[in-house]
């Protein structure tokens, strides 16, 4: 019996920092293997020789990393939080003025780090794996709402029955709802033109934080004091523009580590 207890324990200190990822583990590697697809061919190169992996595959490294005691300074990292709905110029007034430890300064500071041409490996390859996951985390809505609720996760709701938060139906429910794997997920929504991706890599990362906080917002109206009252709705309603984000994460990913490397 104690050593079921012992098992039980380990089981849930395994699986618990799996609870709050953003995106969820299909949803980062799905972002990353769109930025990955758009990769030039230098930029790939040197991708790959810091990794050892794919994008999609690291994408995930800053979430798992989180049973790491160690690494608990990178919780912060995640998310920029706002108290309330902000319109775009106000946004960006907010940002210009941003000395908290979030996911805007946080990418800016990554950014500058890895365009140096000293950095340690042990630096380069922790410092581009973040910056694979934090990109593609401003890009879910929740990562960019309400520091009071938690970006959503203290919106308790169900969803087909289970019990869950508003973070989450977002960060995997959704995804996971459609029943593709990372690979065919990507073949069903990389359907950009060369146009749209050179116009999204081109929007300040301000832009990117503003358009997910602007679906957030529309988000905590729909539920506000009330339950999803069908699943089935909700997917339609919600999936093609979760499906955008997921889409505009890897394209502007693409876009950073090009920059970066290629």
């Amino acid at each position: 019996m104690k050593a079921f207890r012992n098992i039980t324990a380990c089981l849930v200190l395994f699986f618990t920092p799996l609870l709050s990822m953003a995106w969820g583990m299909n949803g980062h590697r799905i972002s990353g293997q769109i930025a990955e697809n758009y990769l030039t061919p230098k930029a790939k190169a040197a991708v790959r020789a810091i990794l050892g992996e794919s994008v999609a595959i690291a994408s995930n490294w800053a979430d798992f990393i989180k049973s790491d005691t160690t690494y608990n300074y990178l919780y912060d990292w995640h998310f920029v939080d706002f108290d309330r709905p902000y319109a775009y110029p106000e946004m960006v007034e907010f940002l210009a003025h941003d000395n908290h430890t979030d996911a805007y300064t946080k990418t800016n500071f990554l950014i500058t780090e890895l365009k140096k041409k000293n950095l340690p490996k042990d630096k380069k390859l922790l410092y581009l794996r973040v910056l694979i996951h934090l990109v593609e985390d401003i890009h879910q809505p929740f990562h960019t709402g309400h520091t009071q609720d938690k970006g959503g996760n203290s919106i308790k709701l169900t969803w087909f029955g289970e019990s869950t938060n508003l973070h989450s139906i977002w960060d995997s429910k959704l995804i996971d709802y459609q029943q593709l794997s990372y690979t065919e997920y990507v073949a069903a929504i990389d359907n950009t033109t060369a146009a749209k991706r050179a116009t999204w890599q081109k929007d300040p990362l301000t832009k990117w934080i503003f358009e997910s906080h602007e679906i957030a917002e529309k988000a905590y109206t729909e539920v506000q004091g009330k339950d999803i009252k069908s699943a089935y709705v909700y997917n339609f309603n919600h999936i093609a523009e979760l499906n955008q984000r997921l889409l505009m994460g890897g394209i502007r990913l693409a876009g950073v580590l090009n920059q970066l490397f290629g």
